[in-house]
């Protein structure tokens, strides 16, 4: 069985938040939240939260079935690219550069192993 957690605009680059989610592909779940809360990047927390809830989605779903905690890992965990705002910072001898800040949205899946 598998759950799903999707948190969308998040305030941070994806090739940011790719370097976090790589290092939790794959793992067992409670060894990607150790990973995760002890992680020093900025993006882990906002990983972690979403990482927790696939966790809560799947226990939910599956309540009469008792599922342990050791059986569940993160099956997919992958980053899209959100919207981007566009800004105009002053530059010299009048001109304007565009600073683009990006977004993006990060999906987690856990699954059951069978």
């Amino acid at each position: 069985m598998e759950a799903r957690a999707i948190k969308k605009h998040i305030r941070s680059s994806p090739r940011k938040m790719r370097l976090v989610v790589d290092l939790i592909r794959g793992k067992q779940a409670e060894a990607a939240l150790t990973i995760l809360r002890f992680q020093t990047k900025h993006a882990a927390r906002d990983a972690e939260r979403v990482l927790s809830s696939a966790i809560a989605n799947l226990t939910s779903r599956e309540e009469g079935k008792g599922i342990k905690k050791n059986e569940i890992f993160v099956k997919e965990a992958f980053v899209n690219c959100g919207p981007m705002m566009k800004r105009i910072r002053p530059a010299p001898m009048g001109r304007a550069y565009r600073v683009r800040k990006r977004s993006n949205h990060l999906t987690i899946v856990v699954a059951t192993e069978q």
